[in-house]
């Protein structure tokens, strides 16, 4: 809010991350002047690295995919706790339903417990998971709103996103909010190391030892991009969004192949004529691809004489 005040009246503000601003080890007194004065001669000296502050499109959406991702865990917790209510009864789905489908649901709230206040935990619980679902399914409608009235340049990069396998609307909608504008990263390095995703590394001399990934930077970027990679692992299912993708890029190909057939055909043509004027007579008819596989052959005005070898000079 005070970099917005402070743009607006002309000032320039530069925001730092409290996690990047040097600190000294053996610093044990803190108070405002001292902070002040560390700050200000690191920043004369470039200590300090300014991060970017999203816009109000940014921002907005932000907070909406980051309130759904609030709501996921709300409702795995929610789950956990009636699993373990079950469990610790006996109580276990008969065989071949799967858990938290329509049918566990359907089975759960036909138990009858015994004694009454358990039976009234029981269904608070069944309510909470319902009321956690309802919240997600609100939450989705609204990113859905919340894209198509974003501005065209975050609507395009949402579904350029989409092309990924392992990334769906959900998905790109959180990797837009959380980076904002890609182009302020000039290499792929820079966006891993934005999302903590690089290895670390403590090296000494000729030893080098790296380890597992630093985990700094957006832990909200980081945990989308890992759930990606986790589905990018498995075969794609071609549901019927998919089906009408593909069916589109394949029309698209075949109006385009026939808007070049008239230049292929031109292109063989021209080449009959060219094997016409060559010694000897015509030669054998060598459609297009054959003769992309194969080459054009020597050019019949090269006057030339090969080599035994069937090599020109």
């Amino acid at each position: 809010m005070l970099y917005w005040q402070l743009s607006e009246l002309g000032v320039h503000c530069d925001v730092v991350a409290p996690t990047l601003v040097p600190v000294k080890s053996g610093d044990r007194i803190k108070t405002d002047r001292r902070d002040a004065l560390k700050l200000a001669r690191s920043y004369r000296s470039g200590d300090l690295t300014p991060v970017w502050v999203p816009d109000a499109e940014h921002e907005a959406l932000r907070d909406l995919v980051r309130a759904r991702e609030a709501a996921k865990k709300d409702q795995l917790r929610a789950r956990h706790r009636l699993q373990k209510l079950l469990l610790r009864r006996g109580l276990r789905p008969p065989e071949g339903i799967k858990a938290w489908t329509e049918r566990y649901l359907t089975w759960m709230k036909t138990l009858q417990l015994e004694p009454a206040a358990l039976a009234a935990t029981l269904l608070d619980y069944i309510a909470e998971v319902d009321h956690a679902h309802e919240r997600i399914e609100r939450l989705e409608r609204a990113i859905d709103q919340a894209i198509e009235a974003a501005p065209e340049a975050i609507r395009s990069v949402i579904e350029g996103l989409q092309s990924l396998r392992g990334v769906a609307r959900i998905s790109a909608a959180t990797i837009v909010a959380e980076l904002g504008q890609l182009s302020r990263f000039g290499r792929a390095k820079q966006l891993m190391g934005y999302a903590g995703v690089v290895s670390s590394e403590h090296s000494s001399g000729e030893r080098i030892r790296r380890g597992a990934i630093t985990k700094t930077g957006n832990a909200h970027l980081r945990r989308i991009l890992v759930e990606a990679a986790w589905a990018y692992r498995h075969r794609p299912y071609l549901g019927g969004e998919l089906r009408r993708r593909q069916k589109n890029a394949s029309e698209k190909r075949g109006r385009e192949a026939a808007r070049l057939a008239p230049c292929a055909r031109g292109v063989e043509e021209h080449m009959l004529e060219q094997s016409s004027q060559r010694p000897g007579g015509p030669r054998k008819k060598r459609t297009l691809g054959r003769a992309l596989r194969q080459g054009f052959g020597p050019d019949p005005r090269d006057k030339s004489e090969a080599a035994p070898d069937g090599s020109r000079p």
